[in-house]
């Protein structure tokens, strides 16, 4: 079994390795995708993304694993992959445009650093075209981020970018866990998980 392990924005393969390694613990054979928005624009990186996969993984069993904007480039391409993965497990997925997002996107380092995929995710009509993955899916949504009187989120649960209500999908099942958006991938929870899905074989992901 191959993992597909994409990292979010901002980020580079590096802040995904500890869940990595843990999945090459057992068993599972993992193959960073990495990708710089600040240089990159979308239409060249989800191309470079279908190229990996169909290159990493031929014919073989796979699995994607993505967090955050990583979701999103993964819901892009999976409808012209003619080889789809087994699963996909989103962690901290984007899945509108979320509010976070939208206060930064005017400020003009945000621009900068961003590119052009950090103003799609400010873009609900944008983020409103993303297929629902057709395949057997998890969400993994953090909720360590403040709440109350101090927070931007208010009372909402939270990760700390994102409200829980922003990581959902339509028949697509949520596992909350005690974690803050930037180092949810390394949740030694979800990588039992997947492992356990994987190693059971039994990919009509359920909610927890």
């Amino acid at each position: 079994m191959h993992a597909i392990i994409i990292h979010g924005m901002g980020r580079t393969p590096l802040s995904m390795s500890l869940l990595a390694y843990r999945l090459r613990k057992a068993g599972i054979k993992t193959n960073l995708f990495a990708y710089a928005v600040t240089f990159e624009h979308w239409e060249g990186c989800t191309k470079r993304l279908r190229q990996f996969i169909e290159r990493k993984v031929a014919e073989e069993d796979f699995i994607v694993v993505a967090h955050s904007l990583g979701s999103v480039l993964t819901r892009a391409v999976l409808p012209s992959l003619s080889h789809k993965p087994a699963a996909c497990f989103f962690l901290a997925p984007p899945t509108q445009a979320c509010d976070a997002v939208r206060r930064l996107a005017p400020r003009r380092w945000y621009r900068l650093l961003a590119g052009e995929m950090g103003q799609l995710l400010a873009n609900q009509e944008f983020m409103s075209t993303l297929p629902v993955p057709e395949i057997p899916t998890k969400i993994y949504a953090g909720n360590s981020g403040l709440t109350g009187r101090y927070s931007p989120f208010e009372d909402e649960p939270n990760d700390g970018v994102l409200m829980v209500k922003e990581t959902l999908l339509p028949r697509i099942p949520v596992q909350i866990v005690p974690s803050l958006h930037t180092f949810i991938m390394n949740n030694k929870m979800i990588a039992r998980d997947i492992v356990d899905t994987i190693k059971t074989g039994h990919y009509e992901l359920k909610k927890c």
